[in-house]
């Protein structure tokens, strides 16, 4: 459900602002209205997240060594150091903290002696800036010594030499065509030609109308041997870099520093200063949103330090953040609507418990495997079990899930890593449904039943979001606009059942044509009522090429459900291509390649299914169901003034 939320509006004295933003940060419960603040602390502290995550970035490519045990006596020695000298030791664990327990070593490109940087993140960034500067004279010489390279090796020294003594030369790379062309009295030495290029040395002056070869910096063996040298320092400072990856947990608890300085300065800066009072009277105020079931907490605040708080219903412009509270089966959904980064609007319908409950479907049917889904339970398991002690990400929980909804279907439709049905234990036959499963179904028999299945699916999805339109607009005359929305659809799944699955099995009814016309009249006259019936005639009548479209728009939502049935086929079929690719190597010497194509054909197909599920089982909820309940996603996540994001 979506929490109601109020407006605030909060004064506090310009001189305990620092104070008033520390309790408001210990309370949580602000979300700051939507502004552009800017602050010189602020620019500040945003140049120091971004120069951290260029440091976090630089060792990203390379894994955290292991530690290496910190031998006892190094441990007394700094414990006798900190409490003979506990000010200086103080005084320095904020630098500790920061560049670890060893002392830095020196930086130098050219491994000189240089002054020692205390900052980690600047030195890094140091390293990350001067690696880029190697790299790009590398690139440079590489693009260099190819232009010259049909030249040979010559000395650009020796050229000006020349024109200093009065004897000027001038390179030319000339195309065969325009060497034709050059006056006869030039005088010129050719030094070579292929069939792309004619390569010519002129005497005394330029020629006419032709731009002359730029001389190179370097002649190639001294290219080559700065290359050689560019080479030898990358590859050292390569592994400087690579010796800071153990620094990874520092960087991160800095990085962590950082964004709480930049919340701070952002509220800081959402302040705004009341005009024409005294300074010694000053205040200033910043307006946000919280939720209604947390403004005792606020209140209370306010009353111990003194601020003035006004409370009042966010206005129909206002830019309202949107705070779910579900329970926790339904919270399992959120690692998921977090990586989308989808939130319904505030004055919308929160559908995570069914979006949860069909995605489990949607995922279900779409691996279609139950080996696969065993697979992905014990990975899910195992990870629950190794961060049981501390916390347990919600993407594990979610994963569990998921997993035994496609275990479930997997055993249903007696699919197990996509291996003929006749050939799998009797029993693993015996506990499959008939209606789907090909191990007690004809193979025709049964894709006709998933198909009845998908959009059965459909009709029971849709017909919710109708049902919850119902109920929202029921004080309406707008609710006749839904009733007939709903007729449509039940009328629109039997002619899809004709057309598609069986025109034989499923006849077409006068009710269906009924209810077709039925709901479309319904539509027709209610769609756009805001209060006169009027009006909403005369706003169809304007729109009427998508009204019309309305009934063709119900048919595809249906059919779109077939993508359920059409994409686990694909897997399966994957599946059983592996299966057939590899089954005549387990029989003889090719069997050890036969084990690698089996676990890279079935690995690949399942990373293809998650694919399959985060594009077609998210399109189902987020397209077709949210479309019918009115839903666009627009909100705004809540994200409060916090030590910590709720």
């Amino acid at each position: 459900m979506i929490l109601p939320m109020k407006k605030v509006c909060l004064v506090v004295q310009n001189k305990g602002q620092e104070t008033a933003l520390s309790k408001l940060r210990e309370i949580g419960v602000i979300h700051l209205e939507k502004t552009n603040p800017s602050s010189g602390a602020l620019e500040k502290a945003v140049e120091r997240k971004t120069r951290a995550e260029n440091a976090i970035g630089l060792i990203q490519p390379y894994k955290t060594p292991k530690k290496k045990p910190v031998p006892l006596t190094q441990q007394q020695a700094g414990m006798r150091e900190r409490r003979a000298n506990p000010t200086t030791a103080r005084r320095g664990r904020r630098a500790t903290d920061l560049m670890g327990t060893e002392e830095l070593e020196p930086y130098s490109l050219d491994a000189i002696n240089a002054p020692k940087r205390p900052d980690l993140v600047n030195l890094m960034v140091d390293m990350g800036r001067d690696r880029k500067a190697l790299q790009d004279r590398q690139a440079f010489l590489l693009r260099e010594r190819t232009r010259i390279e049909a030249w040979g090796e010559f000395r650009p020294e020796s050229v000006k030499e020349m024109a200093a003594l009065g004897q000027p030369l001038f390179l030319y790379e000339l195309t065969p065509e325009v060497f034709a062309t050059i006056p006869q009295e030039t005088r010129y030495i050719k030094t070579g030609q292929d069939k792309h290029a004619v390569y010519l040395v002129a005497l005394d002056r330029e020629i006419p109308g032709l731009a002359a070869f730029p001389l190179p910096e370097k002649s190639l063996s001294e290219i080559d041997r700065e290359q050689e040298d560019l080479k030898v320092k990358l590859e050292a400072l390569e592994a400087r870099i690579k010796s800071f990856a153990d620094r990874r947990p520092v960087l991160a608890k800095e990085m962590a520093g950082i964004q709480r300085d930049i919340d701070f300065e952002t509220a800081r800066a959402v302040l705004e200063k009341a005009e024409n009072i005294p300074p010694e009277l000053g205040f200033s105020y910043l307006t946000g949103f919280a939720p209604q079931e947390d403004m005792g907490h606020l209140k209370r605040a306010a009353a111990e330090n003194g601020w003035a708080l006004l409370a009042d219903d966010p206005g129909p412009d206002d830019e309202v953040p949107t705070k779910l509270k579900n329970n926790r089966l339904v919270q399992l959904l959120y690692p998921l609507t977090d990586f989308l980064e989808v939130v319904p609007g505030y004055h919308e319908t929160d559908i995570s418990g069914w979006f949860l409950l069909f995605f489990c479907v949607f995922f279900g049917m779409i691996f279609g495997d139950a080996a696969y889904g065993c697979l992905l339970f014990l990975i899910a398991i195992i990870g629950i079990i190794k961060t049981a002690k501390t916390r347990v990400p919600g993407i594990l929980k979610m994963l569990a899930l998921l997993s035994f909804s496609n275990i479930v279907w997997g055993v249903l439709t007696c699919t197990w890593f996509g291996i003929d049905a006749a050939k799998l234990p009797q029993f693993l036959r015996d506990i499959s449904l008939s209606y789907i499963s090909p191990a007690k179904t004809d193979q025709v028999i049964v894709d006709q039943n998933l198909q009845v299945f998908c959009f059965s699916l459909a009709l029971l999805q849709l017909t919710i979001a109708h049902i919850k339109g119902i109920i929202k607009t029921i004080r309406s005359l707008k609710v006749f606009a839904e009733i007939g929305s709903l007729a449509m659809l039940w009328g629109m799944y039997n002619v899809v059942l004709f057309l598609v699955v069986s025109s034989e099995k499923f006849p077409m009814l006068r009710l269906s044509a009924c209810l077709l016309a039925g709901g479309f009249a319904l539509t027709f006259v209610f769609g756009a009522y805001e209060g006169s019936v009027g009006q909403s005639v005369l706003s169809s009548v304007k729109n009427i090429i998508s009204v019309v479209l309305g009934i063709t728009n119900v048919f595809s939502d249906i059919m779109s459900y077939i993508r359920l049935w059409a994409v686990g086929l694909a897997g399966a079929s994957i599946a059983a291509t592996v299966n057939s690719m590899v089954g005549p190597m387990l029989g003889n010497f090719l069997v050890f390649v036969g084990v690698i194509l089996l676990v890279f054909g079935h690995g690949l197909n399942i990373v293809l299914n998650v694919l399959s599920v985060l594009v077609h089982g998210v399109r189902l909820n987020t397209l077709e169901f949210s479309g019918h309940i009115g839903l666009t996603w627009s909100g705004t996540a809540y994200r409060p003034f916090a030590e910590k994001g709720n």
